[in-house]
């Protein structure tokens, strides 16, 4: 990867693989990040650092009054091992089975999948998946709840953006009908030629030469201890699936209480 002789892509679906994600387990499907901020231009200017996420920072991050709020979450929360308000800048994954579904609730096995996830429905219909930009703005800005990475499909597979089988996924509160995915503007409404910009995007200079910085964050040493703490990269402790004792664990309600907080809120990867 280092020498160019694979691609970017090729080189986080190997990182995903050797930390135990797979496309065969939704609570631990791959993850990808978000490398582009820019989904409002007319044209995608792929020479510009400003069109670009900042990769160095979690999602949580990406504002600097965003990442003073996890901060200051993190700081008023005492330690208390056990409880869900230990202290942790996220009590949300930016990877869980239900994101994966969400995203890919146009496509069958998934539209299955996600209406299971919901208790046998789609979701109400202004929190579903509709708008690449809306989701991006949600994520890095606007939601302090919601800190969602992408899926590798966002790099090759322009089918899970529309709604191929015209599934009834409801009408939003203005009025709009959920039916295909809402591009931004310089994918010209066209599924393919956003598929290939934002392809052309991860492999871009720009991402070659700081997407080590993400990494570190995901799979790398930044993921857990002191160097999470100082990224505003720390989620809560059953998150880290491989640092719970659950054999250490004599209470079958605590431990069912923790199996069932991984499978709905996502698992950080094996560290790398």
């Amino acid at each position: 990867w280092q020498k160019r002789e694979i691609s970017n892509f090729d080189y986080l679906m190997y990182l995903n693989t050797v930390a135990g994600r797979s496309y065969n387990d939704y609570m631990q499907y791959p993850v990808f990040p978000w490398v582009l901020a820019d989904y409002h231009s007319e044209t995608l200017n792929l020479t510009n650092p400003r069109t670009f996420r900042d990769l160095t920072k979690p999602m949580g991050a990406q504002t600097m009054e965003r990442k003073c709020k996890f901060i200051q979450r993190y700081n008023e929360v005492e330690n208390s091992e056990g409880d869900l308000s230990v202290q942790c800048h996220y009590c949300t994954h930016y990877s869980s089975a239900i994101i994966v579904a969400s995203y890919l609730v146009r496509m069958e096995p998934f539209t299955k999948t996600f209406c299971s996830l919901q208790g046998g429905s789609f979701d109400v219909a202004d929190r579903m998946f509709h708008s690449v930009r809306n989701t991006w703005e949600s994520a890095s800005r606007d939601n302090m709840s919601d800190v969602r990475e992408l899926i590798p499909e966002f790099f090759y597979l322009p089918e899970f953006l529309t709604n191929m089988n015209d599934s009834e996924l409801g009408c939003m509160q203005d009025g709009t009908v959920l039916g295909d995915v809402q591009l931004p503007p310089w994918s010209d409404g066209d599924p393919h030629k956003f598929i290939l910009l934002h392809r052309q995007a991860l492999e871009s200079d720009y991402v070659s030469a700081h997407l080590h910085h993400w990494i570190d964050l995901i799979f790398g040493y930044k993921q857990h201890g002191s160097a999470a703490v100082e990224a505003v990269n720390t989620y809560h402790p059953y998150f880290y699936g491989d640092k719970m004792e659950l054999n250490n664990i004599k209470d079958p309600l605590i431990k069912s209480t923790i199996l069932g907080f991984i499978s709905n809120f996502g698992q950080i990867p094996k560290q790398v």
